[in-house]
């Protein structure tokens, strides 16, 4: 139980983050169309997983409850797309390079196509 808690702090605290930064980076673009929040905080938030995901392996600094709260809750509360860039350099690392390319084409397409057919089933509901 206590482990769920720290997930949820953290996807709390990370959800916050991610409103005030977007909020901040839109400020910056000055009517720029392209989605320049999501790029920022995606790539921020791959930063920061790799940053902490390589402390941790080199060093054993965090728990079990400490990782469920940095890389579950925070940064999955900040951004999901650091846990697949993550998992992605893995496969790369481990020389697992047909299935990082997989899992990258499928997360794009499948990502991409679920954002088209959720509109589609929005206007279809009426």
């Amino acid at each position: 139980m206590k482990t769920v808690l720290l997930v949820g702090l953290g996807g709390f605290l990370g959800s916050i983050l991610r409103y005030g930064a977007g909020g901040m980076v839109g400020r910056l673009k000055a009517g720029w169309t392209f989605p320049l929040e999501t790029l920022v905080i995606n790539a921020a938030g791959c930063l920061v997983l790799g940053f902490l995901a390589g402390i941790s392996e080199a060093r054993g600094v965090f728990s079990g409850s400490t990782r469920a709260f940095l890389f579950i809750g925070l940064l999955g509360g900040f951004t999901t797309f650091s846990t697949f860039g993550y998992e992605t350099f893995q496969l790369m690392r481990d020389g697992q390079w047909p299935a990082a390319l997989l899992s990258t084409s499928l997360q794009v397409a499948l990502g991409i196509g679920g954002v088209w057919a959720g509109h589609v089933l929005a206007r279809a509901a009426g």
